[in-house]
């Protein structure tokens, strides 16, 4: 098993940055790849951006490429969205969560954190 927790959400006015950070209990096979995911209110869950921990190799959403920036620590288990040039449409739970780098399925969730943009 593999917790995830999030934290760094809040309110932030529009144009502004939030980082984001997910501390994962331990690194496995099963959870090679960390992945930030988000939830507006009557929509459904989008994926935002990735990265493998072995080799720190990136993906984005197409919306959220240039502002967003994904990162990770090794040494902290720590995976970090930095999120800049913020929109009142980024408002959302923001959900860390983990996969296999042999699969697309994520098996490990986090609780989610709260982002909310003001215009």
């Amino acid at each position: 098993q593999v917790q995830l927790a999030e934290s760094g959400g809040g309110l932030v006015q529009a144009g502004g940055s939030l980082r984001l950070s997910c501390v994962a209990s331990r690194r496995t096979v099963g959870s090679d790849v960390m992945g930030w995911f988000r939830q507006a209110p009557g929509k459904e869950r989008e994926f935002v951006a990735s990265i493998k921990w072995s080799g720190g190799y990136t993906t984005y959403a197409d919306a959220m490429r240039g502002r967003f920036t994904i990162s990770g620590d090794n040494a902290k288990n720590t995976v970090y969205l930095q999120m800049n040039s913020l929109k009142p449409e980024d408002t959302a739970v923001y959900y860390c969560a983990s996969r296999s780098m042999y699969g697309t399925r994520y098996n490990y969730w986090g609780q989610g954190t709260q982002v909310t943009v003001s215009a």
